[in-house]
């Protein structure tokens, strides 16, 4: 079996007595493409949340390529390599296109600088700031937006500013990356392209990619294995095809 880049253990957390998620496992293979799904409320993005750092679990734990990050916080977990885009759109709205994958660049070593090279502007200053530029132009070129990099974030159609997002995280230089319903208000075409963009990224940068998505279509097209969450636990798991139609998750779905 292919060596483990995820897993977690009985993860749960609770919020005032509520049991949002509770003992959830999963493993997740590397290079593989793992699905996340559940109703509204299911406590799905609430896993992304632990995963990253924003929650800290009440019970579980979980590991990074074997290493457990637990309670680590935001800055830690990405540095490790774990990397998220969101539900709603965050970028740098006012800032233009190529800094904003600029700025996840930061987070490696070949990129920095130190506080005085910076302020004196020495030679390294502007080496440094240059192999940026060229890095952060070719994760742009891979999602079609080479051209829009002067632009301002803000000005992006709604489904090419979803590509910039996930271009921003891929510079952060991640082992896992988090997809938080990348198709929401994409319409067809975009989410055939997205599809086929997400599989490159898997290929051609040896990623590991889970994601939670509602576009069952979307997730069957894509994902190799799934796990679905009803009311924080964990309802089924396996292949996807398996997953989807398993009666309990159907009943859960559309209800009788």
């Amino acid at each position: 079996m292919s060596e483990i880049i995820l897993k977690t253990e009985n993860l749960g957390i609770t919020f005032g007595g509520l049991k949002a998620v509770s003992d959830v496992n999963i493993e997740i293979r590397k290079k593989q493409l793992y699905g996340l799904v559940g109703p509204n409320g299911a406590g799905k993005t609430t896993i992304f949340n632990m995963l990253t750092g924003v929650y800290r679990p009440t019970t579980g734990r979980f590991f990074l390529d074997g290493e457990d990050l637990t309670g680590k916080g935001q800055e830690v977990i990405n540095h490790k390599g774990i990397a998220r885009t969101f539900q709603n759109i965050r970028l740098f709205n006012n800032m233009t296109v190529i800094h904003n994958v600029m700025v996840g660049l930061h987070n490696q070593s070949e990129y920095k600088c130190s506080f005085l090279e910076t302020i004196l502007r020495l030679p390294r200053y502007f080496k440094t700031e240059k192999a940026m530029r060229q890095k952060a132009k070719e994760l742009l070129r891979i999602f079609g937006l080479e051209e829009e990099r002067n632009n301002l974030a803000c000005n992006l159609p709604y489904g090419k500013q979803r590509k910039l997002e996930i271009a921003r995280a891929l510079a952060t230089n991640p082992k896992l990356l988090l997809l938080d319903e990348p198709a929401a208000g994409m319409n067809p075409n975009e989410t055939a392209d997205l599809v086929e963009t997400i599989k490159f990224i898997r290929d051609n940068f040896d990623m590991t990619i889970l994601l939670i998505e509602h576009d069952m279509k979307f997730v069957a097209g894509l994902c190799d294995e799934i796990t679905v969450l009803n009311f924080g636990t964990v309802l089924a798991q396996g292949d996807t095809k398996t997953a989807l139609n398993d009666p309990a998750v159907v009943k859960a779905y559309i209800g009788g």
